[in-house]
Order: C-alpha cells, then sequence, then structure tokens
C-alpha cells in the first residue's frame, strides 16, 4: 500500500496540497463515479432531499478538479438516471435547477477550464431534458470540444440499456439500407455507437453511499473494469476517499481474463 494510508489525518490534507500531490504507479484512464447517497444525507439532518443534491454538486466539483489533477484523464459521473424521473417533482426541479447553475457556471468559467485543458461531454438522452438545459449543455460541449487534457463526462438522463438500445436501432438501420453489413457488426462496432465512443473504457467504477451495484451505469463499458465501493455517503465523501479508491486499484491484478 502507498504511504498515504500511513499519515494521520493531518498528513492526508497536506497530501492535497497541488505542489504536493500524491503520486501512483498506475493510475486508471478513465474512472466513473456514480454521485450515491446526497437523498440520504439529507434525511440524516432533517433537510429535504434537495439540500443533499446541493451539498453533493460541490462535492463533484472539487472531486472533479482533484481527479484532473492528479493525472486521470478521462471522468465520467454519473448524475441523473432514465429512472431519477420518478423521484418527487420538488426534487427532480431542484436538480435540473442545480444543472442550470452548473452550466452557467462553466461557461464562466470557460477560460479557466479552457487553461486546464477540460473537455466537458454530457452522456444520455438530451430529448428529456429541458430546452433551456439543452441549449447550454451544447454550448458547454462546442467551447470546450478542442481541449484534450481532461475529458469530463456529466452523465444526466442516462442509462446503460438505454444507450445499447440506441446503438442496436442505429446500427440496424444502417443495415436495413445497405449502409453496413451484418458480418462488419462486432464488440467495437457497438462501441462505435455508444455516447462514450473514441473513449477508454471505465478502468475504475467508484460508488460510496454503501450500495454495492452498477445501476444501469456504463452497462456496456464496465465489463473489465473495476469497481471500489465505500460506505461514505456522496456530500462526504473527500479526495482522500478518492485516493484510497485509486491507491487500491493500484494494486489490483488486471487479468482481462488471462492468467
Amino acid at each position: 500500500m502507498g504511504s498515504v494510508f500511513c499519515c494521520p489525518n493531518s498528513c492526508l490534507r497536506q497530501i492535497m496540497d497541488k505542489n504536493n500531490l500524491p503520486k501512483f504507479s498506475v493510475l486508471p484512464k478513465h474512472v466513473g463515479i456514480i454521485m450515491d447517497g446526497n437523498g440520504r444525507w439529507a434525511k440524516q439532518r432533517n433537510l429535504p432531499r434537495y439540500k443533499g443534491h446541493i451539498e453533493g454538486a460541490k462535492t463533484f466539483r472539487k472531486i472533479g478538479e482533484f481527479a484532473a489533477d492528479v493525472g486521470v484523464k478521462c471522468l465520467t459521473f454519473y448524475a441523473f438516471s432514465t429512472e431519477n424521473w420518478k423521484r418527487p417533482q420538488e426534487e427532480v426541479n431542484a436538480i435540473m435547477e442545480l444543472f442550470r447553475e452548473y452550466l452557467t457556471e462553466a461557461d464562466e468559467r470557460s477560460a479557466e477550464n479552457e487553461e486546464k485543458g477540460i473537455t466537458l461531454k454530457f452522456i444520455g438522452d438530451k430529448s428529456g431534458i429541458p430546452e433551456d438545459i439543452v441549449g447550454l449543455m451544447n454550448h458547454i460541449e462546442q467551447i470546450s470540444s478542442d481541449k484534450s487534457k481532461v475529458v469530463l463526462n456529466i452523465a444526466i438522463n442516462y442509462g446503460g440499456r438505454h444507450e445499447i438500445a440506441n446503438a442496436v436501432r442505429t446500427i440496424a438501420e444502417k443495415v436495413k439500407y445497405g449502409e453496413m453489413e451484418v458480418s462488419d457488426i462486432d464488440e467495437d462496432t457497438i462501441s462505435d455507437y455508444l455516447y462514450t465512443k473514441g473513449m477508454p473504457d471505465p478502468d475504475l467504477i467508484i460508488r460510496p453511499s454503501g450500495e454495492c451495484r452498477l445501476s444501469n451505469f456504463l452497462t456496456y463499458q464496465s465489463a473489465y473494469s473495476e469497481l471500489w465501493f465505500s460506505d461514505v455517503l456522496w456530500p462526504d465523501f473527500t479526495e482522500e476517499d478518492f485516493v484510497k479508491a485509486l491507491r487500491e486499484f493500484e494494486n489490483r491484478n488486471r487479468r482481462f481474463g488471462g492468467v
């Protein structure tokens, strides 16, 4: 294990300084994060559920920036699933308002993101999202599209099975109209019609909050992902927790079906 686990809390806080970031012998190219536990965090404090999402949004910014600083090249955050529309309308409205605020802030910070080389992408079914938010998403994607240091995906109105079904429908249309032969279809073909086209599959998927499942997140892409679970609720998730996940990944033996 790395020396990070030997440090007291004060030392752990010190290594998060940007001038003294932790080093890793092996680092995942792509990390997926299921941001779970916001509602329970709020309930524990007798607060409305949307207050947990506000705190969770702060954690998203913190962990996203830290992951980029330590050298992770691609991040995908599960922000809102295709199933989340079933939640109380007040909670859904609050989440959508948080997206608006984040996108407006991202536009205002475009120069800073450009300096950091961050490309922002939004994966999921945009047709179900309010039009003004879709407009902001498209604008942010456009102004950051030529950056190459870090890709930050936000999965909104996203479902892994829905994504696969969309890919299959598109491929079927191409076969129907003679643009593709059935014999041409392989695993790479399907990957090329997913939202994550051109990106590496996630090496590591992190889920806090005590739940130990993927919940329809990156269903196709996660075939060989390493999974890391934590009991910490997302609003309480820290840089130290992220380092623990990376340290465990560093010590995993990935054989991909070999020996």
